[in-house]
């Protein structure tokens, strides 16, 4: 019974905060690389062929380059889980006593009694040992293992929505402006995301803020005379 229905006791909660966090960072990696290189390309040109084939060269390869390296990542941490897995489902099999006063143990460290200690191990252990092992001593869901096709998938999503911000903001507006909207436009998007970032991990607001708006600004700075310099050279 939840005393506090109010309160989120979900288990998975703290897996969603994290898929929701990275998916917000993944938007702010596609605004960061995609409006460094399109400010830099209208840095040299004015054109809207360059900025728009720049734009969308920039978005396809971050968003497979961020897809593959999330893939590669999960499916190492998954093979490295199921591993862990198989060791504990093969000692629980080859040796259940002394599994049993290992998983005491464990909940003994965590400042129950000998004796509540034990009974609560052999009443699990009654239960289902396997679970039991699994969250206290590897703090794994064998249900709840992370996927690399939904991670690699949500990184690419994640990165192509926000590298669309910067290459519309840059593309809609007159030549004239493209560079100064754009510039303005991400650095808003920057603070959003810095802002929700913040307020997902439980950290202060401000200095994210400040941190991503600041770097954000430094970078676009950078590659925009970057380009003009370049453009300038080729001229």
């Amino acid at each position: 019974m939840v005393l506090h229905p109010g309160e989120p006791h979900d288990a998975g909660l703290s897996g969603r905060l994290n898929r929701l966090r990275a998916g917000v960072l993944g938007a702010n990696d596609g605004i960061v690389s995609t409006a460094g290189l399109v400010i830099g390309v209208a840095g040299a040109t004015t054109a809207t062929g360059p900025i728009a084939t720049a734009g969308l060269a920039g978005l396809v390869a971050g968003a497979v380059s961020m897809a593959l390296g999330e893939y590669v990542s999960v499916s190492s941490q998954r093979d490295t889980e199921r591993a862990l897995l198989d060791k504990e489902r093969d000692e629980l099999a080859r040796f259940p006593e002394q599994e049993l006063e290992e998983l005491a143990a464990l909940y003994e460290a965590k400042g129950l009694s000998a004796e509540t200690a034990q009974r609560v191990a052999r009443e699990l252990t009654d239960r289902d040992a396997f679970a039991a092992h699994a969250d206290v001593e590897l703090h794994l869901d064998p249900d709840e293992l992370a996927s690399p096709w939904q991670a690699a998938a949500a990184s690419a999503v994640a990165f192509t929505g926000g590298s669309l911000l910067p290459l519309a903001a840059i593309l809609l507006p007159p030549p004239g402006l493209r560079a100064g909207t754009a510039f303005l436009v991400v650095l808003l998007a920057l603070a959003a995301t810095g802002y929700l970032s913040a307020r997902l991990g439980g950290a202060r607001p401000a200095r994210a803020v400040a941190r991503l708006v600041l770097g954000g600004a430094a970078g676009m700075a950078v590659t925009y005379a970057v380009g003009a310099l370049t453009g300038a050279a080729i001229g």
